[in-house]
């Protein structure tokens, strides 16, 4: 099987050749890679067996100063500092009205050129699964413009204005991933797009506000992957089996990456009650295996996992965070990529 036949086959809750592998990589570890190894980006994705490839949009908006003390801007206008993506440094919606919210400098998603995207799929000559749309992390840009405390207060005091504030949000991401696909959708094959709504104790909200105010928008998002033939899977951190039903209601086909360290997210009961609904990709444990342990460890607890989940299909493996980080010893990742290719066949 090519990749993409593997991944696909799998998305279809049948079993492929072998489990298919996913890599994904904080740039400070992709750098430690490529320099312990001595390969460049494509060879090192083959060394790791990934399974996938990614092509993006560019933004063409004019790059505007930042204040003193920010390091980067989010599309929405918010300024943030501080390890990785940082905090936010401030809240620009916290003291809106409605009104305010209305005339607020919403983006315009023509200012993502997706020119070049279809080429971009294309040079992998339908090898690999491709992941394409844009990210549209809808839930943390609004808690960035409002605050997190605040957002969950105006939940239950002003909700008409949530739902202002993620309606302004989605319809941008919305708009940015059907300019992409009508570009390229023929060249794409799964829509990735990536909300936390987990800690390690559980979910951030309860179901009931998931349903009123996350639900409408995932289903959106959902909608718009399939009605250009996609597949779509969400990237989710945390404990959030409880909202996992939802997730499935919605329309989503896949989630990454599971954490199996987390409250609610054993791997046995996911695979019983959800594996033949959704797609699990992830699963090996990044926050203390990758980290922490031997090769040797990293091996044996891969080859666990993948006797969990791998049956029936519906199952990609990888670590349980797409970003591993740079602490990360090299040595595990390949310890985890060979023990999935060496594990991770069907009969």
């Amino acid at each position: 099987m090519t990749s993409k036949e593997r991944v696909m086959t799998a998305f279809e809750h049948c079993e492929p050749d072998r489990v298919p592998a996913w890599c994904g990589s904080s740039p400070e570890f992709w750098k430690k890679a490529k320099q312990t190894t001595g390969l460049q980006d494509e060879e090192l994705r083959q060394r790791m067996g990934d399974d996938f490839r990614r092509v993006f949009a560019t933004c063409t908006e004019p790059v505007i100063p930042l204040s003193p003390g920010s390091t980067s801007r989010t599309i929405f206008g918010v300024e943030r500092d501080g390890v990785g993506y940082g905090q936010p440094l401030s809240h620009p919606l916290s003291k809106a009205t409605i009104a305010e919210v209305h005339e607020y400098p919403w983006p315009d998603p023509s200012c993502m050129d997706v020119s070049q995207i279809r080429l971009e799929a294309e040079r992998f000559q339908g090898k690999h699964a491709i992941l394409g749309g844009d990210w549209s992390p809808f839930f943390h840009d609004a808690v960035d413009l409002l605050g997190m405390e605040l957002l969950f207060l105006k939940m239950y005091d002003e909700p008409e204005l949530v739902d202002a504030v993620l309606q302004h949000i989605v319809d941008y991401y919305a708009g940015v991933s059907q300019r992409i696909f009508d570009a390229a959708a023929s060249s794409i094959d799964i829509f990735f797009i990536g909300n936390d709504f987990g800690t390690q104790h559980g979910p951030v909200m309860s179901p009931s506000l998931f349903r009123r105010f996350i639900f409408p928008h995932l289903e959106r998002l959902a909608r718009l992957g399939h009605a250009y033939r996609l597949k779509v899977m969400l990237h989710c951190c945390g404990g959030y089996s409880p909202l996992i039903p939802q997730m499935i209601e919605a329309g989503l086909d896949g989630l990454h990456a599971v954490q199996p360290g987390c409250k609610g997210m054993d791997l046995t009961m996911l695979k019983r009650s959800f594996g033949d609904k959704i797609l699990f990709n992830g699963a090996i444990d990044s926050q203390h295996v990758l980290i922490r342990g031997t090769a040797q460890f990293v091996r044996e607890q891969t080859r666990k996992v993948l006797e969990i989940m791998k049956t029936g299909g519906g199952y990609v493996a990888g670590a349980s965070h797409d970003y591993i980080l740079e602490e990360t010893p090299v040595e595990n990742v390949l310890a985890m990529f060979d023990a999935i290719a060496e594990f991770g066949w069907y009969n």
